[in-house]
């Protein structure tokens, strides 16, 4: 079994992968306060659930692979896989790793590695040229090339941050919940909120896509456009350019390093 951890600002995504399957998944909240020794007491918490791993914290576990977008959850983890997984063959996504994807960057070291990662995915499920839209704490726009290149990308506010923003800045508005209003124009001040974000943020994905696509490719309709992260499926329905969803990208690409790293190395 491959154990793969997403960590990102908001949340942490793991996956447990049995050849080219992903078997399990858990979604936790990434808190930069716990240490090592409350990383492992989690993840033995949740794989110890799993009818395929033994109750030992490490059993049924070959390898591992890490990206981080917070630095100290990385220092983390990886003391984790020092202490508790001595013996597991282990790939932390950072400079050095091989990837596969040349980076057309000005400076190729500011590029998160989960966006790397799921260049590479994408090419491996879809080929190229391809977009990814990965709705998290931010929404990011990934543009790769019919080679395989990462060429750059567009980086916007998320959901929850814009929900969030809505309800500190707006004297009389407040926090609500992500979810699907009755109709566009909204009865209430709730579901006009709630109108403004679901198709306020599908227009913005539909704008730029199309904008990305037509410098990524001469023939813009010969661009994929996937969709991915935890927000992704508010969007789905209504964000028109969207060709694919894949839930796990970040994951798939976590473990296609690791076959790069260790499995073939």
């Amino acid at each position: 079994m491959l154990l793969t951890i997403d960590v990102g600002n908001t949340h942490t995504v793991l996956g447990l992968f049995d050849g080219e399957e992903i078997v399990e998944h858990w979604r936790i909240s990434t808190d930069a306060r716990r240490t090592a020794d409350e990383l492992a007491v989690l993840l033995q918490g949740l794989m110890g659930m799993h009818p395929l791993l033994g109750e030992e914290l490490g059993d049924g576990i070959e390898g591992i692979s890490i990206c981080s977008t917070v630095p100290s959850v990385l220092h983390e983890l990886r003391e984790v896989t020092r202490r508790y997984y001595g013996d597991v063959p282990s790939v932390l996504v950072e400079p050095g790793v091989k990837t596969g994807v040349p980076i057309l960057m000005d400076n190729p070291k500011e590029v998160g590695a989960d966006r790397i990662i799921n260049a590479l995915a994408a090419v491996e499920l879809y080929e190229g040229p391809c977009v990814v839209v990965d709705f998290g704490t931010a929404t990011t726009f990934d543009a790769v090339s019919s080679r395989g290149e990462y060429v750059g990308g567009v980086i916007a506010p998320g959901i929850e941050i814009s929900v969030e923003a809505l309800g500190v800045r707006g004297a009389q508005l407040r926090k609500i919940e992500l979810a699907r209003p009755r109709s566009v124009i909204g009865k209430n001040t709730v579901e006009a909120m709630q109108s403004g974000i679901l198709y306020g943020f599908a227009g913005q994905v539909d704008g730029i896509v199309r904008r990305m696509a037509r410098e990524l490719s001469q023939d813009p309709e010969d661009v994929t456009v996937i969709a991915t992260g935890g927000l992704a499926p508010m969007v789905l329905g209504e964000a028109s350019v969207i060709d694919e969803h894949e839930p796990w990208l970040t994951l798939i690409g976590l473990r296609l390093v690791y076959e790069r790293n260790v499995a073939r190395g």
